[in-house]
């Protein structure tokens, strides 16, 4: 025992160490703030569960907030991409540690990707403490379910990461995976008898052998034996999967798995051929430099599994979230969301591109990015390029899903589509100035060969809930000249003098840009150099 503590010490100290040498100290503050304002949000709810289970309404509630704890707690990493901090075991393989010890460390780092539950499923506990009706112990029901969910998503991750890995079979997991994840809303929507039988899952009639429902029961003292038995099966099963697992995961070579056949000195196919006269037109038209580093950006993007990952998520997944709340409800061809679909999903596959366009566009290149500030051209040609091609795959990205509506027969006008880039273009410009001033000030390091960001999944819905609803705001007066005075003039008119502010916000700010990156070019290559230290945080 004393051993373990020991090796999980050093292993926090060294993390620690790591973390104090190399993390930027400028930002704290606004970290801070972002933070403070996300996790107030959740402590609100959190309160709000907490009045409920101390209520006479606790019977009815108490299910269905398990049930949306679990579905949140092991769903929301995989679509967003996030798997929160994890333990890097390339570089921990070299030490005598015990592999059972590694799986507890791992499934203690499971809290950091969705902290927002945990501070629900808290509120909860508290809730049960504070009802006359139920028992006390009840609350201690929260533990076993708390740590079925912390193991069974070591478990996920591990398998989806090790399929994604897969170079051959990445894609194919990919639809397949976003097909899973749509299904339940496609079916809430569109089906009525599937309805029903959900309602029944989120109440007290749900069947005992759910591992909610059981802990729901236990909370409120019902079938003690019965559902603590249930709980308990859950969890050891749930256990077992996610070490066979991770021991699969410690032995699984990475690159091996994702890398090419070698095919000679040069592409030999036509299809081959063709890619690289796509990859060679930005040099072609534009000329060097601007064009070879945009030829580079388009070049390094399509073979990053992470870029990719997020930019078939906006024509794909995008789509199917979407659809259902679109076309399932009664009077559906009336709303806002029918009538401006296209429109909706270009926008929220803004928000997929948004950390490897807009946010930190430097992050791929990590210390190579030191070439920038060594090379014989200026660095507004640097700035320029990457956001040239930031475009380049909005404009694909939009494409794609114009092309997948008309191929699923939905309406395409000429109107929808001129709005659908249009909106695009100004939210872009408002997000290209903001982002050429983080990508300089708070860059980060990325790992292009991993699917999953490390980042938590709070941390990026807490920037865009403070960042975005300023760029969107140019939009939603374009939209409110179109309600109040009906026409389509006024609605575009006003898009046009928002192009215009932006262009001039652009400008201002990749000014500023340039001049503080030749003040600041030396912490920004440090911070881009920084690799994580034994947890990939």
């Amino acid at each position: 025992m004393n051993l373990a503590l020991n090796e999980a010490r050093a292993i926090l100290w060294a993390q620690w160490r790591s973390m104090r040498n190399f993390f930027p100290r400028t930002g704290i503050g606004w970290a801070a703030a972002v933070g403070f304002i996300w996790y107030g949000v959740w402590l609100v709810v959190s309160f709000s569960v907490m009045l409920l289970a101390s209520s006479a309404m606790v019977g009815n509630i108490l299910g269905g907030v398990l049930l949306l704890a679990l579905l949140y707690w092991q769903v929301v990493p995989v679509l967003m991409a996030a798997s929160g901090a994890s333990l890097d075991l390339r570089k921990l393989q070299a030490y005598p540690i015990p592999v059972s010890q590694l799986f507890g460390l791992e499934v203690i780092l499971r809290v950091t990707a969705v902290v927002e539950v945990v501070l629900v499923l808290i509120g909860a506990g508290i809730g049960i403490l504070r009802n006359p009706a139920l028992p006390a112990w009840g609350a201690l029901g929260l533990l076993p379910f708390i740590a079925f969910n912390l193991v069974l998503g070591v478990g996920s991750r591990d398998t989806i990461a090790r399929v994604l890995a897969r170079r051959r079979i990445r894609e194919a997991a990919f639809f397949l995976l976003i097909l899973c994840a749509a299904l339940p809303q496609v079916l809430l929507t569109r089906g009525r008898g599937f309805q029903s039988r959900f309602r029944v899952i989120m109440t007290r009639e749900s069947w005992l052998g759910w591992p909610w429902t059981a802990t729901s029961h236990f909370m409120q003292g019902h079938e003690i034996f019965a559902s603590l038995a249930i709980i308990l099966a859950w969890l050891a099963a749930a256990g077992l999967f996610s070490y066979w697992q991770f021991r699969r995961t410690i032995s699984f070579d990475v690159q091996a798995a994702s890398a090419r056949p070698s095919s000679g000195s040069g592409p030999s196919t036509l299809v081959e051929r063709l890619v690289e006269r796509f990859f060679r037109l930005p040099s072609m038209l534009l000329g060097d430099p601007l064009g070879a580093l945009i030829e580079k950006e388009v070049r390094f993007l399509t073979r990053s599994p992470r870029f990719r990952l997020v930019f078939l998520m906006g024509f794909t997944f995008g789509l199917l979230v979407w659809l259902p709340v679109a076309l399932g409800r009664q009077g559906a061809s009336q709303s806002f969301l029918s009538t401006n679909y296209l429109t909706v999903v270009s926008v929220y596959s803004l928000l997929l591109l948004s950390e490897a366009c807009f946010w930190n566009f430097f992050g791929f290149d990590r210390s190579a990015a030191q070439i920038y500030f060594l090379a014989p051209i200026p660095f507004t040609r640097v700035m320029i390029g990457k956001n040239l091609s930031a475009l380049f795959f909005i404009v694909l990205e939009i494409s794609m899903i114009a092309l997948v509506c008309g191929l699923l027969g939905m309406p395409l006008r000429p109107r929808t589509l001129a709005e659908s880039f249009g909106v695009a273009a100004v939210i872009s410009i408002f997000l290209l100035a903001a982002g050429n001033q983080l990508s300089i000030r708070q860059p980060r390091a990325m790992n292009p060969a991993a699917s999953f960001r490390s980042g938590a999944a709070g941390r990026v819905q807490a920037i865009l809930f403070l960042i975005y609803p300023i760029a969107f705001l140019p939009v939603g007066l374009a939209y409110l000249a179109r309600y109040a005075f009906t026409s389509e003039a006024a609605f575009f008119g006003i898009l046009a003098v928002d192009a215009a502010i932006g262009a001039v916000v652009y400008k201002l700010s990749l000014d500023s840009a340039v001049a503080a990156a030749e003040r600041l070019k030396e912490q920004m290559v440090a911070a881009l150099s920084r690799g994580d230290g034994p947890i990939a945080a």
